[in-house]
């Protein structure tokens, strides 16, 4: 009886940290090469995306046909594009671009990249990001 109790506890107390922690990271937008995931200089063409970059930034998402989050960040991201001049967004879909998603260590959808106007990946985010937090990453391009 008891180790079922002690076993129960247990369950509960990594269930809730990993949920903490979960909530934590995701759609935070952090430094690419920071990230680990892919090369500190990682470019991507205009070929590669399939429109030409932004003159300020170029804002891809990585998404999926049933991803719930992505539609949220395909309508956050062209919220922002419409706010700020010289900033595009392009949706790729993850399962017609295998090449792409394994160069860029992409995980999970959506996944965002954040573009300078030579397709310098500056940052990335797993999850939904936040609108503020888009802004201020394009902000810090210069």
């Amino acid at each position: 009886m008891i180790i079922g109790v002690i076993v129960v506890v247990a369950v509960l107390l990594v269930g809730t940290a990993f949920g903490l922690w979960r909530r934590r990271v995701d759609g935070r937008l952090r430094e690419a090469h920071q990230a680990g995931d892919i090369a500190h200089d990682e470019t991507l063409t205009h070929e590669q995306i399939g429109v030409e970059l932004g003159a300020k930034a170029t804002l891809v998402q990585f998404s999926s046909a049933f991803c719930q989050p992505c539609r949220a960040t395909r309508t956050l991201l062209s919220d922002v594009a419409a706010m700020l001049p010289g900033v595009i967004t392009v949706d790729i879909d993850a399962e017609h671009h295998l090449d792409l998603v394994r160069q860029l260590h992409i995980m999970r959808t959506p996944t965002v990249l954040v573009l300078d106007s030579t397709g310098l990946i500056r940052t990335r985010a797993s999850g939904l990001p936040r609108k503020a937090d888009v802004i201020a990453a394009i902000g810090a391009l210069g």
